[in-house]
């Protein structure tokens, strides 16, 4: 009888669905426990990996950056990541482990954490929290100190009109019909002549120029280093007085200082190494270099030659008076790193008896694209350059119609080096080979030489951070 009634048991169908339902139960009442749980800890784990990225940029920052306790800087990282990671549903803030590596000027930060997510089925799981860990690095390079070196080309090719009509203005009023027997006529070059009178003449070109309200290349190069050193509207932080250089020096808490310099036949000291602000007041101080007239650009006697760009020169005058550069830390004893900021348009025009490409062999006067041998010397002492190239061109243009029209000289010594076009042809690849690697810009007759300045100059002393990871 017993036996019966267990195989009718084991026949009888009927509350099968039941059955199963309540044996399936337990793991699909696991398993949904089980994906709330975890699924409230990513959560977390997202909160705590963003807070993890703000710590680590906060410790890279420029202020930051100049900070050279340890202490400091992993303090300001465990306060950021503090602020943001007081989550609900951990078991208590966690304490990051913060890293800091110092390489040069170099700083990378590592933030790590380890964290306890609270379970909402600790019974279903056999746990009460649900571990979650993660980290950031971030790695920037402060901003060096730096020493200045600006080097202004102030030879009688600067002299050229800045703009389209402005070279067609000074070739008309040079013509005769203007100004009767001028030192030199139909001219787009303001040259600054202090013996007129050698060519029965009356009047300077550049003198003419300024009566006329004409503005050179010169002018804007002065206003360029002007907005340098004196004057810029555009600064980012309020309350800087001062140029680009103060801005900058406050944006990046570096130590900057600037001498000035032009050059011609020679290098000229218009304000040697100071603080941004003494050099600018020597800013008013470029000028165009003085000849006496035509052909001569130093004394009457034996005058025969018009030279009066040594780019090379220069460059050689100042590698002497730059010392060796440091890294720009302010570690004990470390020294600013040293740039050279040269604008010019490129072509030397000096007295050279080994000239290779001499446009007048009779005199030795030496016309040609800037040799890059002393950019090489300078450049291998560590020392950086920075190159701003005037583009230069042909502008020459008829004093009654202002239609350009071919220029001879140009055309026999310069013109070869401008192929294909001015931006691409000798005179800006070597300039662009002197220059160190991404601190080279070009600007033609007519643009803003001052923003284009400003531009180079914040591309050299700018530093940025980043997340690694």
């Amino acid at each position: 009888m017993l036996r019966r009634a267990v195989l009718r048991f084991g026949s009888d169908r009927k509350a099968n669905v039941a059955i199963i339902f309540a044996l399936t139960m337990v793991p699909i009442i696991f398993l949904l426990g089980m994906t709330l749980d975890y699924t409230l800890a990513l959560r977390k784990r997202e909160q705590l990996n963003a807070a993890a990225d703000a710590a680590a940029i906060a410790a890279v920052r420029p202020a930051m950056l100049v900070q050279s306790d340890t202490a400091v800087v992993k303090a300001t990282a465990e306060a950021v990541f503090a602020a943001k990671a007081n989550l609900p549903g951990l078991s208590s803030v966690p304490t990051p482990t913060v890293t800091v590596t110092d390489t040069g000027l170099a700083r990378t930060i590592t933030v790590s954490y380890t964290a306890q997510s609270i379970n909402n089925f600790p019974g279903v799981l056999g746990k009460q929290t649900w571990q979650v860990n993660g980290s950031a690095t971030a790695r920037a390079s402060s901003a060096p100190n730096m020493n200045f070196y600006l080097l202004m080309d102030d030879s009688p090719s600067m002299g050229i009109g800045a703009t389209a009509k402005d070279i067609s203005d000074l070739i008309k009023f040079t013509a005769p019909a203007y100004q009767s027997a001028t030192a030199s006529q139909n001219c787009g070059f303001a040259c600054h002549q202090t013996d007129i009178a050698h060519d029965g003449g009356k009047y300077d070109n550049l003198a003419i120029a300024r009566n006329n309200n004409i503005t050179l290349r010169i002018d804007l190069v002065t206003n360029a280093v002007n907005q340098l050193l004196n004057s810029w509207s555009n600064c980012p932080q309020s309350g800087i007085s001062g140029g680009v250089m103060q801005c900058m020096a406050a944006l990046n808490n570096t130590t900057y200082k600037a001498a000035l310099y032009t050059f011609d036949l020679s290098l000229n000291t218009l304000a040697t190494l100071t603080t941004p602000t003494l050099a600018g007041t020597k800013v008013s101080s470029i000028s165009l270099m003085p000849v006496a007239y035509q052909n001569c650009v130093v004394v009457k006697t034996n005058c025969k030659t018009d030279n009066g760009t040594n780019i090379a020169g220069a460059l050689k005058s100042l590698n002497d008076i730059m010392p060796t550069p440091g890294l720009g830390s302010n570690a004990a004893g470390d020294t600013p790193q040293q740039v050279v900021f040269l604008v010019t348009d490129g072509v030397e025009d000096k007295i050279s008896t080994t000239c290779p490409n001499a446009s007048f062999a009779s005199n030795n006067r030496c016309q040609q694209p800037l040799d890059t041998t002393m950019c090489t010397t300078i450049k291998n002492r560590g020392i950086k350059i920075a190159v701003l190239y005037t583009e230069y061109l042909q502008l020459i243009a008829d004093p009654n119609t202002g239609i350009q029209k071919t220029d001879k000289w140009y055309m026999d010594w310069i013109h070869k080096y401008n192929q294909p076009e001015s931006s691409t042809g000798k005179i800006a690849q070597n300039l662009q080979a002197c220059a160190s690697p991404g601190f080279y810009k070009s600007v033609q007759s007519g643009k803003n030489i001052s923003d284009a300045l400003t531009d180079l100059f914040i591309k050299v002393a700018s530093s940025t951070a980043s997340l690694v990871q």
